[in-house]
């Protein structure tokens, strides 16, 4: 009986000189890896359409776009959010090494390369890939659908899962909420939603979990039912679905605290939605934001 095939871990090579892709090509293809090669940040990004590697080597300097800065493109696609990337650079100053590890990268080697030290570092960093993958799929499996933000709202990764129902709520592959997002975790309160995102009459809630250091905020994946009224509100008077949630309760007489309470959001953040909400209504208080919230609602 013939044994399965071991599968061949993939890495993508992006380098603008052609000496060196040679050289990393036939070494790493003699150590048992599918290598795949760009010239360009342009063409390294379409081979990422296409094919999604299990790690990446980028030279840091390169004619079109600079490595640093396809580093940072490409942490953006949540599909490469857990791949490593080392960047391959003759700038050895401590100033470089730190913009490498600011926009993403793992590691780095120094020009010129040693194929016997890059395929050390791939090997590490190829078991320690595989240890994330498998401690978000065994969240998944346990209904856990989680991802990491940064305060502005940027994904930093997510499970599979957590990226999938994203990915069906927003139809594309969603890589922030909007830029004029701000989360504050002194605002937040475990358990709290932070964001909702609407299609239709079915809301995902991005739930808070916790912090992990001053960059990163966990949130789990819910899945919600916008109501027919708060639908009604947010389409007819240009309200975000969380705004959309505090007039509801406003129009049925529901204090700040009291929708605090229900919401789980902080009094403060309460306040600063009814703020907005004066603001798109031309309103100056809550009872003549109501009484257009209740006008509205008895016409649905």
């Amino acid at each position: 009986m013939n044994e399965p095939q071991k599968r061949r871990d993939t890495v993508l090579v992006v380098d603008d000189v052609p000496g060196t892709l040679g050289l990393l090509n036939e070494a790493l293809a003699a150590a048992g890896y599918t290598v795949l090669l760009a010239q360009s940040a342009t063409f390294a990004l379409s081979i990422i359409e296409r094919v999604i590697p299990d790690i990446i080597l980028i030279d840091a300097i390169m004619p079109d776009i600079d490595g640093f800065e396809l580093c940072r493109i490409m942490k953006r696609n949540l599909a490469l959010s857990a791949v490593p990337i080392i960047f391959m650079t003759g700038l050895t100053a401590s100033e470089h090494v730190v913009r490498g590890f600011e926009a993403g990268g793992v590691d780095y080697v120094t020009k010129p390369v040693s194929p016997d030290e890059v395929i050390a570092r791939i090997g590490v960093h190829l078991i320690n890939a595989r240890r994330t993958r498998s401690a978000q799929l065994a969240l998944d499996a346990a209904g856990r659908f989680l991802l990491a933000v940064s305060p502005d709202g940027q994904i930093l990764w997510s499970t599979p899962q957590a990226a999938e129902k994203l990915r069906d709520a927003t139809g594309n592959a969603l890589t922030a909420w909007g830029p004029d997002t701000i989360i504050n975790p002194a605002d937040l309160t475990p358990g709290c939603c932070v964001v909702s995102l609407v299609q239709d009459r079915h809301r995902l809630e991005l739930h808070f979990v916790g912090q992990f250091g001053p960059g990163e905020l966990l949130l789990r994946v819910v899945a919600a039912e916008s109501s027919i009224a708060e639908v009604g509100l947010r389409q007819r008077l240009g309200l975000t679905p969380r705004e959309a949630e505090v007039l509801l309760w406003i129009s049925r007489g529901k204090s700040n605290r009291d929708i605090s309470d229900i919401l789980g959001m902080r009094t403060g953040t309460v306040t600063k939605h009814l703020e907005q909400i004066y603001i798109k209504l031309g309103v100056e208080n809550r009872a003549s934001a109501a009484a257009i919230a209740v006008r509205y609602l008895s016409t649905v």
